[in-house]
């Protein structure tokens, strides 16, 4: 058998079924990779660890033939802003290390059911990327700062940095996310894995510390797109719908070149390569402007606090208000808000009429618009492939999709970004588009 943390969460699922492969001794090879190469002196990806993770493999081993979920015996990881009963949820924050989940957030709750074993949680930027403007990717104020497994200086990407890393460097099977704007898709094409943020709603936000409700979604973070589809499908308590690839000689792509120039040429180069092989496949390619919206933002803030307070009142934690957290923060600013708190003074003081006020249901009325206006029947494609900066598949709440792509010359990884206005569709467009990209390989750990 090949080394663990090179193989599948599939090629594992199916050795544990198969009893090729312990649960017991999946879970001590994390366990002892974590130790070797985590950490506060190393990749700083994972935080806590579950205190009954080995005991609950060891009992799963001896469960003889029931292993009928999905997930048997798969460790899995959690963002640190998810509930998991007996242990904390703290979104990086420093404020709510008093925070000991009772009960599993409801996706949590579908992958025990499917058979995963809660590994632990992983460290995220604090509040996901939602406390200042300059906060580094992946630094929050409880859990320092997550680092890059392929070069250690490079941005991890957030706010799902803990994920993406862990699942890079093989110290899980699969990991979770999640994504308000980019924290599940922008980590995984930062960090060489596939990331994937459902249709918004189809998973329960419940029990997972938010920015904003309406935007908000957690997803998978794995190695490859069957991965992906294979812990989705948990999350969501019941599998997918087999998906087929379309043949490409029948795909219909769009490219989203809104502010196409505003990326590296060397970047524009793997775009125009992976289209141009499409198109040579037989591919349909056609080319739209989705721009940037930069109402999201306004639904941010209007929504934070109402949406942080309705999930706090809900908990163990002290601090029950953004103005307690802020007021714990700025009781030692240096250690509690080196990077100021400017997200969460605006949350609390630049909108006082939280998701009652006009600025935020106009914000609403145009992202019904802009999702109409993606269904209409003159736009019709399978897939979307974002190039220049847009948010607009966030905004909208479309499904979106991170593809690792190929290697650059510096030895990271480069990826792409698919979105769609059906799920189905888009999923079977990745599939096939996946399979005209080099590729990349995983990073060289001691």
């Amino acid at each position: 058998m090949q080394e663990l943390e090179r193989m599948t969460a599939v090629q594992l699922a199916q050795a544990i079924r198969q009893k090729k492969l312990g649960v017991e001794e999946l879970t001590r090879a994390y366990l002892d990779r974590i130790q070797r190469l985590d950490g506060p002196n190393g990749l700083n990806a994972v935080g806590e660890l579950a205190d009954d993770a080995l005991e609950t493999a060891r009992k799963m081993d001896a469960a003889g033939a029931n292993r009928e979920g999905a997930l048997y015996g798969l460790p899995v990881l959690l963002k640190d802003n998810l509930d998991a009963a007996g242990m904390h949820t703290t979104a990086g924050s420093l404020a709510l290390t008093d925070n000991l989940a009772q009960k599993d957030a409801p996706v949590v709750a579908n992958l025990r059911r499917s058979g995963a074993l809660i590994l632990g949680k992983t460290h995220m930027t604090e509040f996901a990327n939602y406390v200042a403007d300059g906060m580094p990717s992946g630094y929050s104020s409880q859990g320092g700062q997550v680092l890059h497994a392929y070069d250690r200086a490079k941005d991890p990407s957030g706010s799902s940095s803990g994920s993406a890393v862990a699942v890079s460097a093989g110290l899980c099977a699969a990991a979770v996310g999640t994504d308000t704007s980019f924290s599940i898709v922008g980590c995984a094409t930062e960090n060489g894995i596939v990331g994937y943020k459902p249709p918004h709603g189809v998973l329960s936000g419940e029990g997972i510390i938010p920015i904003a409700r309406i935007l908000d979604s957690a997803g998978p973070m794995t190695r490859t797109l069957e991965d992906a589809l294979l812990v989705y499908g948990a999350m969501r308590g019941s599998p997918l719908p087999e998906t087929e690839p379309i043949p490409a000689c029948r795909l219909r792509l769009a490219v989203n070149t809104y502010q196409l120039e505003a990326i590296s040429a060397a970047q524009r180069g793997r775009y125009a390569a992976l289209v141009e092989a499409l198109e040579k496949a037989g591919a349909a390619v056609s080319r739209v402007e989705h721009p940037y919206m930069p109402l999201q933002q306004v639904i941010m803030r209007y929504a934070f606090r109402h949406d942080l307070e309705a999930y706090l009142a809900g908990t163990p934690a002290a601090r029950k208000t953004l103005q307690a957290i802020l007021d714990y923060y700025e009781a030692a600013p240096q250690q509690r808000m080196p990077y100021g708190a400017s997200y969460l003074r605006s949350a609390l003081e630049d909108a006082p009429e939280g998701i009652q006020s006009a600025a935020y249901r106009q914000a609403l009325a145009e992202r019904a618009k802009q999702r109409a206006a993606l269904d209409a029947p003159q736009e019709e494609w399978d897939a979307c492939l974002m190039t220049g900066p847009t948010n607009i598949m966030h905004f909208t709440g479309l499904p979106s999709l991170a593809l690792p792509m190929e290697m650059a010359p510096d030895g990271t990884p480069r990826g792409l970004i698919l979105y769609g206005k059906d799920e189905a569709r888009l999923l079977a467009a990745a599939h096939t588009i996946q399979q005209y990209c080099p590729g990349v390989t995983p990073p060289r750990l001691a």
